[in-house]
């Protein structure tokens, strides 16, 4: 089962329609459950008045000929116009409040998520990868959006529902018990649709969301891989699998949509009869006299606002589902227990890389598409140029990142001199460490503050390193040199612009181990082997350097290539 694909159990669970959790951390949502409640009771107030004053208004007018002038009538006019005017005031009122709160709702729930996400003591990192790489990106980014037509929508409608109905029911009974009767046994056919409904509508919302899911991983993963895709001229291959998967998100929205449509035409005709059923009944004691005119015209006036409040939450009950399943995951990850890291966050073994060989002891990662890499062994000397060559997808990303202590292998270690990296301090650790990942950072600041990121060994070498990447042409082509700014306010580069960029910060950093995704994929021969050779001028020098690349040119300047071929990983010395 995939992260992304909720268990059969998880989709069978009963829902209730608030979710407590909810409550508990959004400390919004409870302050809107109180001030929707609220403006329920006032609302139940209003209908109830214009109701008794339009009732009072159309009995005197009929009943009374005396009572049929403005003068008698006034007073009853003022008050229903005062009722009516106080009731679409706080609907106006209560509608901006709701799509304010439910913004704010979804905000504390997505930092309270980002929180457990970026916290090793609740998520170890290979779990955090995971987690941002399938699920939790297209839960936190789109999914938990549609919590906002559920707060905005569903639960002010079950809020009003809760209070409205029954207290409308007991005022009918006391004008009409006949009337009140038929709305007690009318009533639950629409809570009962509803559960049918909502039984049909459950399954395909999860499919819809693990849909989607499975689109935007497949997406990031193009973007990520684009610049490697580009270099091997493979960039039109996932053309055809995404879309596949567009096509099945259609298939599973436009299966929801249905089911939305029907779901509200059917409870619309049902509360529409059961009003009906109530005005026959009413009808027909007027025309036999069993009752008074004010009484029927005060319990058919009160009897759709009975309905009113389940028919509103029928109609927005395909909401509730949508932002019920996102704010359900999105709820288990809040919730998910305590001290699930395996690595320490402080208080680790120091740790010092300059000299140090790198031990890989039969490392094995577990990823949704099987082991990359499996049963590596490899030993990086330092001084020596360590070239990770093989197809994509076979761990040599996984096994840098292992390295780098950024994620928690299930078999092997991997070991600095005699330290298992899992024990060690990852601050010491990282401030060692000079990383050049596939999809290079760029922090806002100026050029120089980026080049210094890592920090600089000297001028010198800082010059040396903008050769050696190409970068010192870049430079003199911005307005102020290294003083331009980057970012917001600031100028933008080019993916071949920041790789140059990222390329100088590492080169030109003093730390004694270079970590290199992929750090020619945007550079043209020439570039690439003069990159290749101060990463191996840094490698005589005394520091360790492990490059990832495909195209065979790194081989000349590598000292020991480590092959990934989708099997057992094997280090053959140059």
């Amino acid at each position: 089962m995939t992260p992304q694909e909720p268990s059969a159990d998880t989709r069978r669970r009963a829902r209730p329609p608030v979710d407590p959790r909810l409550l508990r951390y959004s400390p919004t949502t409870q302050r809107y459950v109180l001030v929707t409640a609220v403006f329920a009771i006032a609302e139940v107030i209003a209908i109830i008045v214009a109701a008794a004053m339009a009732a009072s208004i159309l009995s005197e007018l009929i009943v009374l000929p005396d009572l049929r002038s403005f003068d008698a009538q006034w007073a009853h006019l003022a008050v229903l116009i005062a009722a009516m005017a106080a009731r679409a005031g706080m609907a106006y009122g209560h509608d901006r409040y709701a799509h304010r709160a439910a913004q704010q709702a979804i905000a504390e729930l997505r930092a309270e998520a980002l929180d457990v996400l970026t916290d090793p003591r609740r998520t170890s990192p290979r779990t955090l990868l995971t987690l941002l790489r399938e699920q939790a990106a297209t839960v936190l980014l789109r999914g938990l959006d549609a919590l906002g037509p559920y707060l905005s929508g569903y639960l002010p409608a079950l809020v009003t529902a809760v209070i409205l109905t029954p207290t409308v029911t007991v005022v009918i009974a006391f004008a009409d018990w006949p009337s009140a009767l038929i709305i007690l046994i009318t009533l639950p056919l629409i809570p009962i649709f509803m559960i049918l409904v909502g039984l049909m509508t459950r399954d395909r919302t999860s499919r819809k969301l693990a849909t989607m899911s499975r689109l935007t991983a497949q997406l990031l993963d193009l973007i990520a891989g684009l610049p490697t895709l580009r270099a091997l001229n493979r960039a039109e291959a996932p053309t055809a699998q995404v879309a596949e998967l567009g096509e099945s998100h259609r298939r599973s929205t436009m299966s929801s949509l249905r089911v939305a449509f029907l779901s509200g035409a059917v409870l619309e005709l049902l509360a529409t009869l059961c009003v009906a059923l109530v005005a026959v009944g009413i009808g027909l004691r007027l025309v036999f006299g069993e009752m008074s005119l004010y009484a029927g015209v005060f319990a058919l006036i009160l009897a759709p606002e009975a309905y009113l409040p389940l028919r509103r939450v029928g109609a927005q009950f395909h909401n509730s589902t949508d932002g019920l399943t996102a704010a359900g995951q999105v709820l288990e990850l809040i919730d998910s227990p305590k001290g699930s890291a395996t690595m320490p966050v402080t208080g680790g073994r120091g740790v010092t890389v300059a000299g140090a060989p790198i031990t890989i002891l039969d490392l094995g990662v577990h990823g949704r598409d099987g082991w990359a890499p499996e049963s590596l062994r490899a030993t990086i000397q330092p001084g020596s140029l360590t070239l990770f060559t093989g197809p994509n997808g076979s761990g040599k990303s996984t096994t840098l990142a292992a390295i780098m202590g950024l994620l928690a292998p299930d078999d092997g270690s991997v070991l600095i001199g005699s330290i298992p990296v899992d024990h060690a301090d990852p601050e010491s650790l990282h401030e060692q460490i000079a990383w050049l990942p596939q999809q290079p950072v760029v922090v806002p600041g100026t050029v120089g503050e980026n080049v210094e990121l890592f920090g600089v060994l000297d001028r010198d070498a800082a010059e040396r390193a903008a050769v050696a990447s190409g970068f010192d042409s870049v430079v003199l082509e911005l307005p102020k040199r290294l003083d331009t700014r980057l970012g917001a306010g600031g100028v933008g580069l080019s993916a071949g612009q920041r790789q140059r960029l990222a390329l100088t910060r590492v080169l030109a950093s003093p730390a004694p181990l270079l970590l290199l995704d992929e750090p020619t994929a945007h550079l043209d021969e020439d570039s690439e082997r003069a990159v290749l050779t101060a990463l191996r001028e840094r490698a005589r020098a005394g520091d360790t350097v492990v490059v990832v690349a495909h195209r065979g040119v790194a081989r000349e300047f590598a000292d020991q290539v480590v092959e990934f071929d989708g099997g057992v990983p094997c280090a053959t010395t140059h």
